[in-house]
C-alpha cells in the first residue's frame, strides 16, 4: 500500500494503465518521494490541465542516454520512470503552474500511445508490484555506511544538513530523499531509479558517492574521511 496526498495505492488497478509521460533528463523520482515542478511549456500546461481532470497522475521518465531519437524527432525514453500524484498546484499568475509530485510507483514502458492530437505523450505502462509494498527490503539498508558515506560528501564540499531530520528519518525515507538530492548525472539517477530494492539502491548510492570522492582526488573518499 502507498499514500501519496489523499489517495491510497494498493495495486495496478488503483493506477491507469496509460498516462501522460514529462520526460526530464537528469531527474530522479522514487517512491514516496517529493518533487517541486515549474511547469512552463504550453504542451506541459495541457498535460497538468488533462491530468488534473482524471488520476491526477503523470509519468517522470528520463530520455534515453544514448541520445536516440524516434521518427518524429522526440527523444526515445528510458524504459523505466516512476509514476507521481499531483497533490498541489499554484497558478503563478504569469502562465505558470507551480506543482508538488510525490512519487508513487516505478513503471516499466510497455509501449508508446498514439497521443490522438494530444501535445505531449502518452505511454502505456506496467507498475512495480513490489514498490506497492512499503518499506520492503528497509531492514537490510546498511545505515550506517549510507551515513558516513553522506557525511564524507558534506565535508567534501563544505555542506551542512540538518542531522536532527535525518537521523530521525526511517530507511526508506533517507535511501530514497537521499538518492533523489544527489547531484549526480542522468546515467546514475537511472541507475539509482532502477535498483531492484531498498538495499540495493542504497549501496548503489554509496558507491557513486565513494566514486565521485575519488574522482575529485580523494581517494579515501568514503567512510575513513570522518576518523
Amino acid at each position: 500500500m502507498v499514500q501519496a496526498g489523499n489517495q491510497t495505492y494498493r495495486s495496478s488497478e488503483d493506477l491507469p494503465e496509460t498516462v501522460a509521460v514529462f520526460p526530464l533528463s537528469g531527474a530522479l523520482l522514487l517512491p514516496g518521494g517529493q518533487m517541486p515542478l515549474n511547469i512552463f511549456e504550453p504542451r506541459y500546461i495541457a498535460m497538468i490541465d488533462d491530468a488534473m481532470q482524471g488520476a491526477r497522475v503523470i509519468g517522470i521518465i528520463q530520455p534515453r542516454l544514448d541520445g536516440a531519437v524516434n521518427e518524429a524527432g522526440e527523444p526515445e525514453l528510458c524504459a523505466v520512470g516512476c509514476l507521481g500524484r499531483i497533490t498541489s498546484l499554484t497558478e503563478s499568475g504569469d502562465g505558470r503552474y507551480l506543482i508538488n509530485l510525490q512519487g508513487i510507483v516505478r513503471f516499466r514502458v510497455a509501449e508508446a500511445v498514439p497521443s490522438r492530437g494530444l501535445p505531449y505523450r502518452l505511454c502505456r505502462v506496467t507498475p512495480f508490484l513490489v514498490d506497492f509494498d512499503a518499506g520492503s527490503g528497509a531492514d537490510e539498508v546498511d545505515r550506517e555506511a549510507l551515513l558516513r558515506a553522506f557525511r564524507a560528501y558534506l565535508q567534501a564540499n563544505q555542506l551542512e544538513a540538518d542531522w536532527d531530520s535525518v537521523t530521525r528519518a526511517s530507511n526508506e525515507t533517507l535511501v530514497n530523499a537521499l538518492s533523489m538530492m544527489s547531484p549526480y548525472g542522468p546515467a546514475e539517477k537511472q541507475a539509482l531509479l532502477e535498483a531492484p530494492d531498498l538495499r540495493t539502491r542504497a549501496e548503489t548510492l554509496v558507491a557513486i558517492v565513494e566514486i565521485a570522492l575519488a574522482r575529485e582526488g580523494r581517494e579515501d573518499g568514503g567512510p575513513t574521511v570522518l576518523q
